[in-house]
């Protein structure tokens, strides 16, 4: 469903991404992991096209995307929630959800609604409220809902659980496996907290200054000393 191939992606002078190759095929969960700074989230942002990529290709189902606006992408059934959730604070939690629904042609507000006050049933409690009002937790809920809107086939998420009580962070993985076990979405997660990430996800690749160092299945990421050594000391939890 989304192929990423060779992308070189610099800010000015500074080479953020350097040749990456990854895949995500249709119905999986695939994390990238990596220390602060890799580059992961230049990455999301390039398959979203801002930045756009100096060189290589980047594929959704079958078509390249590399070279599009980053508001024709976003038309084309993928959806966002980006790192830092960047909701819309002087709006209420109804109108934020709202707003994820422009993009979708297809979008099926009422139904939208009933699944993501399903998955979140705090933002149903809150939906009158201001968005900047929201706990932490809550404006990443809305954040995730919001880009469930659009009803997407791909859901990027970027940093889900940054800076996230365990308990909160435990709620938000185990909607992201409903949504994939449940409506067969597609996720590609990028992710700081590797344990939980490759837990969950069928696959993963790790990321190291711009370039892919590893790939592998959640389980196999996770038994790898390599890993357990850079990315899971203390964080298995």
């Amino acid at each position: 469903m989304l192929d990423v191939r060779d992308v070189v992606t610099h800010y000015g002078k500074i080479v953020a991404l350097r040749g990456v190759d990854l895949s995500v095929a249709s119905g999986e969960i695939v994390t990238l992991i990596g220390a602060n700074g890799a580059g992961k989230s230049t990455l999301m942002m390039t398959i979203c096209g801002s930045p756009k990529a100096t060189s290589g290709q980047v594929y959704f189902d079958g078509e390249e995307i590399t070279g599009l606006p980053t508001h024709e992408i976003m038309r084309k059934s993928i959806a966002q929630s980006p790192e830092g959730r960047r909701i819309f604070p002087r709006m209420s939690v109804m109108e934020n959800l709202i707003m994820g629904a422009e993009t979708a042609s297809n979008a099926d507000v009422d139904g939208s609604l009933q699944r993501v006050f399903d998955l979140f049933p705090r933002l149903k409690e809150r939906q009158n409220q201001r968005g900047g009002t929201l706990s932490g937790g809550e404006q990443q809920m809305l954040a995730i809902a919001r880009a469930l809107m659009s009803k997407p086939r791909l859901l990027l998420l970027d940093e889900p659980s940054l800076g996230l009580a365990p308990l909160i962070v435990k709620q938000i993985f185990d909607a992201i496996r409903d949504l994939n076990q449940g409506d067969g979405l597609t996720v590609f997660l990028v992710e700081q907290n590797a344990y939980h990430a490759l837990k969950l996800a069928h696959r993963g690749y790790v990321m190291v200054n711009g370039k892919i160092t590893m790939s592998g299945t959640g389980k196999e990421l996770l038994a790898r000393d390599d890993v357990k050594a850079a990315y899971l000391e203390g964080g298995a939890h």
